[in-house]
């Protein structure tokens, strides 16, 4: 796990940012501000900030799709003026490549009346209430599958998406938790996602649950950071047990391993034996 943080100090800026900070394609850069800032822009992406730590904090995504290079974050007042602004440099995380071999049935399979416009509704929303705190906590035990942001092909051919969140192995009926506190603002059964939950945790991050065999809350409901929201499935577009879960930051799908800690099934493998 690793937090980008950007501290933006007013008229100091010039000389504390000469150097560009750096963040990889696919994580979360999180910024303080001090002064009167409300908002933050980063190219065409405009997200607020939000009382806290002594100033204003928010969660600038860095999409899987955006370019590397050298970019510049502004700070905009209540108006929309700028009142300063700090350098940025994305790094290429170098997504690998990622086939999914699966059956006919479930390669033709459609996404439910509502399961897209749902999702993205959901991700979308930026609730005022803050109701996360770090560090987040893993929602099932296991080695991690499939990472975030790989390209996936399906049975040989390209799909043109990126896998917008990780798989975690897990055994079927395994307990699943909330990664932080939260507003529960989605409970559906779908096609492709299987059973679902959706968790609002304020100010523009949200976390989801794929494929569950079973639904442990209801929509609308309150949970803490461990509580059970369901269990481990394989419902919808899935092939064996497992977890899928995303993170979004406003909007944005973002690499859950920028916010906690999972071990590789291959790397678990490759680790060397511990002495007894």
């Amino acid at each position: 796990m690793r937090w980008t943080f950007m501290m933006f100090v007013c008229a100091a800026w010039a000389q504390k940012a000469d150097v560009p900070r750096t963040i990889q394609q696919g994580n979360t850069l999180r910024i303080r501000a001090a002064g009167n800032a409300v908002s933050a822009r980063m190219n065409d992406r405009t997200v607020r900030l939000f009382p806290g730590d002594g100033g204003a904090v928010g969660l600038m995504p860095i999409a899987v799709e955006q370019k590397p290079g050298e970019y510049k974050i502004e700070l905009l007042d209540k108006d929309g003026k700028s009142v300063g602004s700090l350098p940025v440099r994305v790094l290429d995380a170098h997504f690998p490549r990622q086939n999914v071999v699966i059956g006919q049935s479930l390669a033709e399979l459609k996404p439910s009346p509502g399961e897209t416009e749902t999702t993205n509704a959901f991700r979308n929303n930026v609730s005022e209430t803050r109701y996360w705190a770090e560090p987040l906590e893993l929602p099932v035990r296991g080695c991690m599958t499939s990472p975030f942001g790989v390209q996936r092909y399906m049975n040989g051919k390209p799909t043109g998406n990126f896998h917008g969140g990780l798989d975690q192995r897990s055994p079927a009926g395994a307990p699943v938790h909330a990664v932080a506190g939260g507003i529960v603002k989605v409970v559906a059964e779908w096609n492709l996602h299987g059973r679902t939950v959706g968790i609002d945790h304020g100010q523009g991050l949200e976390s989801m649950y794929l494929h569950m065999s079973k639904l442990a809350v209801a929509e609308g409901a309150t949970v803490k950071k461990g509580d059970v929201v369901g269990y481990v499935g394989s419902t919808g577009r899935s092939t064996a047990p497992h977890l899928h879960w995303s993170l979004y930051a406003n909007g944005v799908p973002v690499n859950p391993r920028d916010w906690v800690q999972v071990t590789s099934c291959a790397a678990a493998k490759k680790a060397p034996a511990k002495g007894r």
